[in-house]
């Protein structure tokens, strides 16, 4: 079963992002030797990446040119827009047919297309979010993939710990136009918890138990 961790935060921003080009296999290996991940782990997300994009594409390209596709430890993350709630479904319909597939987190919004200044908007959060995980030194970047939408930003990955965890959602909470954080971070000890189940109501606040 798949968890999120929700971080609610204050401000209102807008989208970027789009069903992106695929990533080859030598792109994969070079990714995958700087993170926590075996060569086989890389190989599978970025091949199920890349066949998720694809199917959508062949699906309806004009519906779904507003979804980013972000796989890893098999689980696939949908983020975006699509213009109704059948293309919202008929995208995880998508990605549940894809074989090396085990998971599937939709956060798609049923909206109309983004303008550039609200993409622009998103762009600029996530730069800022990548920058502040890059240089703390509790957390490695690296294991993190970032998309924002509509001030929302959507962490996944691996941490090696749930402290790592817990400061990559709160570092990105302290960013300006950040309103929430959503996690789907994975812990990569097999003792602990598999995925952080916390809500905060601002960077300031103890995380509290979420409600599912």
């Amino acid at each position: 079963m798949l968890f999120r961790s929700v971080l609610l935060l204050a401000g209102v921003m807008s989208l970027s992002g789009c069903v992106t080009a695929a990533v080859g296999a030598a792109g994969a290996v070079g990714i995958t030797a700087m993170q926590d991940k075996t060569l086989g782990e890389g190989l599978d997300d970025a091949s199920a990446s890349n066949e998720l994009k694809a199917r959508l594409m062949a699906s309806d390209p004009k519906a779904f040119n507003e979804v980013d596709v972000e796989v890893a430890g098999r689980i696939a993350l949908l983020t975006g827009r699509v213009p109704t709630e059948q293309n919202r479904l008929d995208a995880e319909r998508i990605a549940w047919s894809v074989g090396l597939i085990q998971d599937v987190g939709n956060e798609i919004k049923v909206r109309e297309p983004g303008g550039l200044r609200q993409n622009a908007n998103d762009e600029w959060i996530t730069a800022r979010v990548r920058t502040r995980l890059l240089t703390d030194s509790a957390v490695k970047s690296m294991n993190i993939n970032i998309e924002t939408y509509d001030g929302v930003v959507y962490l996944m990955g691996v941490a090696r710990t749930p402290a790592e965890l817990q400061r990559a959602a709160e570092l990105t909470s302290y960013v300006n136009g950040v309103r929430e954080v959503v996690s789907y971070i994975t812990v990569r000890d097999p003792q602990a918890a598999r995925y952080s189940q916390n809500r905060l109501n601002s960077p300031s606040n103890p995380y509290q138990p979420a409600t599912n």
